[in-house]
C-alpha cells in the first residue's frame, strides 16, 4: 500500500471525569520529524507517544496536539504549612518590638505569604492515564492511517497515468530515430548532387557520412534505460511500503535520461517529445514528494 506523507487524524478517550482528546495532522518531510503539544504534567510520556507513532509514520512532519480534561474533585488539594506560618509570625512580631510598630498581623494577612497556602495535585496512577491516553493516541493514528493511505491510492494512480504517457514518448523518440536518419541521407544526397551536379557520388562515402551521423543522435541506451526506470518505478509503486525515496531517485534517473535524448535531438519533433518527456518527469517527481 502507497501511502502519502499528509493526513489527520482526530481521537477522544474518556473514563469517569477524565478525557484526552488527540489531533494529528502532517505534511511533507525527507525523515520522521514530530512536534508534541500537551499538558506539561504529561511530559513524562513524550517518549512512549514518539515510540507508538513510529509504528504508524516512518517520513513526515507531524504535529500532535493532546488536551486533557480531569473533572474529578480529589485531583488538588490545599496544603497548610504551619510551621512555615509561625516563623512568618515570629518574625512579624519581632519586627513590630524592634521598629516600635504596631502588631497588626491578621490571619488574612499570614495567609497571602509564600509557601503557607499551597495547591498540590494528587498523584495519579500512570498505568492507569497511559492506558487511557494510549487508547486515543492509537484511535487518531488509526484514523490519520487511514487518511493517508487513501490520499496514497490516489497518487500512485494519477503516477501510474503519467507514467503510461512517458512511455508513449519514449516509444514515439524511438520510432522517430530511423525517420531522421533517412532524412538526413535523402538531405545529404540532394546537397551533394547541387553542389558536384552529374558527377558519380560515392556511395561508400555517403554511407560513412550517414553512420557517423546515426551515431551521434543515437538514443536507443537512453530510451532502453527510460523504459526500465519506467518499469521499476510501476513494480515499486504496486509493491508498496515506504518507497518515497526510492522513486525520487528513479525519477532523478528518467530526468538524467531525458537530458540526454534532449541534447542528442536533431529535430524539432525529437526535441518536443524530450521536452515533454522532462515535462512529465518533473510532475512525478512532485507527486512523489508526497509519497512517504
Amino acid at each position: 500500500m502507497i501511502k502519502s506523507m499528509t493526513g489527520f487524524g482526530r481521537s477522544e478517550s474518556r473514563q469517569g471525569e477524565r478525557k484526552f482528546t488527540v489531533e494529528m495532522k502532517a505534511v511533507n518531510h525527507r525523515y520522521f520529524d514530530v512536534s508534541i503539544k500537551m499538558p506539561k504534567k504529561l511530559s513524562f510520556f513524550e517518549s512512549a507517544i514518539r515510540s507508538l507513532l513510529k509504528e504508524y509514520i516512518q517520513r513526515g512532519k507531524v504535529d500532535l496536539f493532546i488536551t486533557y480534561e480531569d473533572l474529578t474533585e480529589e485531583t488538588v488539594t490545599l496544603k497548610y504549612n504551619e510551621n512555615l506560618a509561625a516563623e512568618y509570625l515570629k518574625y512579624y512580631r519581632r519586627m513590630a518590638q524592634t521598629f516600635g510598630l504596631e502588631d497588626d498581623v491578621r490571619v488574612s494577612v499570614l495567609g497571602r505569604c509564600p509557601e503557607i497556602l499551597t495547591m498540590e495535585e494528587q498523584v495519579v496512577d500512570e498505568k492507569e492515564l497511559w492506558a487511557l491516553l494510549e487508547t486515543a493516541l492509537r484511535g487518531a493514528c488509526e484514523q490519520f492511517a487511514q487518511s493517508r493511505a487513501r490520499e496514497g491510492e490516489a497518487l500512485k494512480k494519477d503516477i501510474f497515468d503519467k507514467l503510461d504517457g512517458m512511455l508513449k514518448n519514449v516509444c514515439a523518440v524511438e520510432a522517430r530515430s530511423p525517420q531522421i536518419i533517412a532524412a538526413y541521407r535523402e538531405k545529404l544526397t540532394d546537397r551533394v548532387h547541387e553542389l558536384l551536379g552529374d558527377s558519380q557520388i560515392e556511395e561508400s562515402r555517403l554511407a560513412t557520412e550517414v553512420v557517423l551521423f546515426a551515431d551521434k543522435i543515437c538514443t536507443d541506451e537512453e530510451t532502453v534505460r527510460l523504459k526500465s526506470h519506467i518499469e521499476s518505478m510501476r513494480a515499486e509503486l504496486e509493491k508498496g511500503g515506504s518507497v518515497g525515496r526510492k522513486l525520487d531517485f528513479i525519477a532523478q534517473e528518467m530526468n538524467r535520461e531525458a537530458n540526454t535524448v534532449l541534447s542528442k535531438a536533431n529535430d524539432l519533433e525529437t526535441s518536443n517529445l524530450a521536452i515533454e518527456l522532462k515535462t512529465e518527469i518533473e510532475k512525478v517527481r512532485e507527486q512523489i514528494q508526497n509519497i512517504e
